[in-house]
């Protein structure tokens, strides 16, 4: 069995965004040779997040919209955890809901993906560098 191991990095000039990382994965599959087999998509991060679903602007919107009345950044003091100076505890929850990795099927060296699939990473504390993990097994 073979494996290889690449790292993306992002630094976002906005607190929250979503990009679509589908190309920069496909292409680490080309290039570690693997036809058959399973990466490992995650966020290195944890108040970032790696997920799968439909690159559509108003889904995006919907996400960022969603994310924030069920964990909304502001008034920082709604949680203990920015007790201690910190200010992204809806950081870290948001990343929760939305997930840390993805596992995706490589069939003759393409990502298996269903209709519409495309794999996200999802920002929530930006402003500052932070890396995903793409890990590929099979032969």
């Amino acid at each position: 069995m073979k494996h290889y191991r690449e790292e993306l990095s992002f630094n976002t000039s906005t607190r929250v965004a979503f990009i679509n990382i589908t190309d920069k994965v496909q292409s680490a599959v080309e290039k570690s040779g693997i036809r058959n087999g399973f990466c490992l998509v995650n966020a290195m991060h944890i108040s970032a997040s790696v997920y799968i679903n439909d690159d559509e602007p108003g889904l995006l919107h919907d996400y960022s919209v969603w994310l924030e009345k069920l964990a909304p950044h502001e008034p920082i003091s709604q949680y203990r955890h920015n007790d201690t100076g910190e200010d992204n505890a809806d950081a870290h929850i948001k990343r929760q809901i939305m997930g840390r990795e993805v596992v995706v099927a490589i069939t003759e060296g393409e990502l298996d993906f269903g209709p519409w699939e495309q794999i996200f990473y999802g920002e929530f504390d930006g402003k500052r560098k932070k890396r995903v993990l793409i890990k590929i097994i099979g032969e």
